[in-house]
């Protein structure tokens, strides 16, 4: 009987965990497409509402922003996304954290320039804050030229 108990428990929390991770899927799914619209818009409290104040922005150039130079490039135009497409994400669950990867392929048009194009692999870290998953951290990466 006891076995059984220990089972009933065991398979309980195994669902509970695996049906915790898919709802955590998706709520940081919503807050990457929530990121990409705002960075889109350079609406501040959009940005301001999506990441952490220890935010750590790395551009695939090497230069690396805070949180208050990320939203600050936005808003003021200094960095002018008209377009961001994001393909091929992986989310990566682990705990309180989670990893997402894509392929960010956006039109600029950085002060006013005539626009360019930008296609960088990116790399996400979200950390869940109470029932919210916002941005701790980005790195981008030139991506690789298919041969």
């Amino acid at each position: 009987m006891i076995k059984k108990l220990i089972f009933a428990v065991g398979f309980l929390m195994v669902i509970m965990v695996s049906g915790q991770k898919k709802d955590d899927t998706q709520a940081v799914t919503a807050a990457a497409e929530r990121l990409r619209l705002a960075m889109i818009s350079g609406e501040k409290s959009a940005l301001e509402n999506l990441i952490l104040p220890e935010l750590t922005y790395g551009h695939s150039g090497g230069h690396i922003d805070d949180a208050t130079e990320f939203v600050e490039k936005l808003v003021s135009k200094k960095s002018d996304f008209l377009t961001i497409d994001i393909t091929n994400q992986n989310i990566q669950i682990v705990g309180k954290t989670a990893i997402v990867r894509h392929h960010f392929y956006a039109t600029t048009a950085d002060l006013g320039k005539a626009p360019g194009d930008v296609t960088l692999d990116i790399v996400l870290v979200w950390a869940k804050v109470k029932k919210d998953w916002k941005l701790l951290a980005r790195q981008a990466v030139k991506a690789e030229k298919k041969k």
